[in-house]
């Protein structure tokens, strides 16, 4: 009989007591401690069994479950007789800054102040201990949501002290979703002031901490070492690329098809592998996102379980706002290619918009893309060269990004889909009526406002372009020609079905010096589609020249004119 699927359970003694569906994943626990790394920061897509993982390591190191074997018993670990003596055995801090998304830097740090708080709470006994002398009991009593931030900085530190000289051991230290605050930092614009607490915070639990035996920090992202790690020369890092830990998060295929196997779900593989496949860890590939198979064995169809689990606010806006190089690239990866990128996968927030390959590094590390292929060459100037081919990494992100794109035009949505009516019917009229209704609400929505605002055109119909790429997907295939940036770029609509008209398009921004009205502009486009003979790729594909349809799209600021 198959187990009960408990959908959001990240409680490891929660799932065992219960007999909740669980996959073993307890190997992870010697894989780890026998490494013998310091500290250790481990970053995932979300969704992928991370805060399970420190749950289970709480469980099976902490002094609080002693003799807890009824966990274990079953599990892999517990087939290696030294790791059972392990078990329960040491002081363990297990902290989450999960919850920590506030819109500024004051809030950020009273809401970590109240996490800190909680655990100080959480070990109350201490002050009866009579292991702590006056000073020490003063420092405990002012963690409090109203301390100062040096107090709260040297929480963690001062709590492994106590804890270490109670139980004659050195602390181990855990701290699921780190860079969660860091996120909603640069997203609200604090960045500067939390890198500096955030680092005064780490220096002092992970590097000046003498009652430190080992540290465990899980998040999505790698943040550049110059921000909050600067100080660790003891840190760790295992990212999606890293060999390490490559089949300790998310399900691998076995796991997968034995789970669909015990839910009478075996004839089911082949979809559950087209929408759920992908993710790459290391050179370990075909991992499967847990939220998304347990979703689906809990209900029996497929649907975008993980790409729903957040609003992708972050993402969307860096697509969105990105700069025509970004949305050209966009397009390769919705039409099912890759590319080519060089990757560093120490993010740097501040760097998102202006780096033209942090944008990508984000995207692999939150799990949005996967690696194809890696390459390394040496330059003729003896510079080391690290290439990833990259592509989106399965149907159910492909699904979220389509839906993205048409959330960028929801709030014209009525004018953009009488538009694409009106271009199907060759409608100009229409098609002049509701294109500026469209442009002149979403111009805005498409800069970062820090653009000089002759840029505003080309973001507006890249955007734009990957509008029709979704809307017209099942009837057409949207192909984009493109040798500069604004001055020539080509859209052609090749239809999927024989008979259908094709459609080629040319965006043309007016040149004051040449072209005095926007009907000027409209016709040299009209010219160089003739000119340049844009017609052929579709006759020589089978549409015949009387269903090709030309449109010239004339730009001025936010007015622009179709002709035909």
């Amino acid at each position: 009989m198959a187990r009960t699927v408990g959908i959001g359970r990240l409680d490891f003694e929660k799932i065992r007591t219960e007999n909740t569906f669980y996959i073993d994943k307890t190997d992870f626990i010697r894989a780890w401690w026998e490494t013998k790394d310091d500290v250790t920061l481990i970053t995932r897509p979300r969704r992928f069994g991370k805060t399970l993982n420190l749950s289970m390591l709480e469980k099976f190191f902490s002094v609080q479950y002693a003799n807890r074997h009824d966990l274990f018993q079953g599990l892999t670990i517990w087939d290696n007789e030294q790791f059972q003596n392990l078990q329960g055995t040491y002081p363990v801090i297990n902290l989450s800054f999960a919850t920590v998304k506030e819109k500024n830097y004051e809030m950020t740090v009273s809401r970590i102040n109240q996490i800190l708080t909680n655990l100080y709470s959480a070990n109350k006994f201490l002050m009866e201990s009579g292991i702590l002398d006056e000073k020490e009991k003063n420092f405990f009593a002012s963690v409090d949501v109203n301390m100062n931030e040096t107090t709260a900085t040297m929480a963690i530190h001062q709590l492994s002290i106590y804890l270490s000289r109670y139980y004659e051991k050195k602390v181990i230290i855990l701290l699921d979703e780190y860079d969660t605050p860091m996120q909603e930092a640069y997203v609200n614009g604090y960045w500067d002031e939390l890198v500096s607490f955030t680092r005064s915070m780490f220096n002092a639990a992970f590097k000046t901490n003498s009652c430190l035996e080992r540290a465990l920090l899980s998040g999505i992202t790698r943040i550049s070492r110059e921000s909050i790690f600067s100080d660790l020369n003891n840190l760790e890092v295992v990212t999606t690329t890293s060999p390490k830990y490559a089949d300790c998060f998310g399900f691998t295929e076995e796991e997968v098809f034995a789970a669909l196997d015990e839910f009478g779900l075996s004839d089911r593989k082949q979809q559950v592998k087209d929408w759920y496949d992908g993710f790459t860890f290391g050179q370990k590939k075909d991992i499967y996102n847990p939220w998304s198979i347990i979703n689906f064995l809990e209900k029996g169809s497929v649907s975008t379980y993980w790409a729903n689990t957040s609003s992708n606010s972050l993402v969307g806006k860096l697509v969105r706002e990105g700069s025509p190089d970004v949305k050209i690239t966009f397009e390769h990866l919705l039409r099912g290619e890759t590319i080519r990128m060089e990757i560093d996968e120490q993010i740097v927030y501040p760097q998102l918009s202006s780096e033209k390959t942090a944008i990508w590094s984000l995207l692999l590390a939150s799990g949005y893309l996967k690696v194809k292929n890696f390459h390394t060459y040496i330059t003729e100037y003896g510079e080391w060269k690290e290439y990833y081919d990259l592509a989106l990494t399965n149907f159910e992100v492909r699904v979220m990004f389509r839906k993205m794109v048409r959330g960028w035009f929801d709030p014209v949505a009525y004018n953009y889909n009488n538009f694409i009516k009106a271009l199907l019917l060759d409608d100009v009229k229409g098609m002049n009526l509701y294109i500026n209704k469209v442009a002149l609400t979403t111009f805005s929505y498409f800069d970062t406002g820090k653009n000089p605002s002759d840029e505003e055109p080309e973001r507006f119909y890249h955007g734009f372009v990957l509008g029709l790429m979704v809307e017209l997907a099942d009837q057409y295939v949207l192909t984009s020609n493109r040798e500069s940036s604004f001055g020539r770029y080509d859209i052609m609509l090749e239809p999927r079905i024989a008979g259908d008209k094709g459609i080629i398009i040319e965006f043309k921004v007016q040149d004051n010096t040449e072209e005095k009205t926007l009907s000027d502009t409209v016709n040299e486009a009209l010219k160089q589609i003739q000119k340049m003979k844009y017609e052929t790729m579709l006759v020589e594909k089978g549409v015949p020249k009387e269903k090709i349809h030309r449109y010239g799209f004339a730009f001025c600021g936010k007015r622009v004119l179709i002709g035909c």
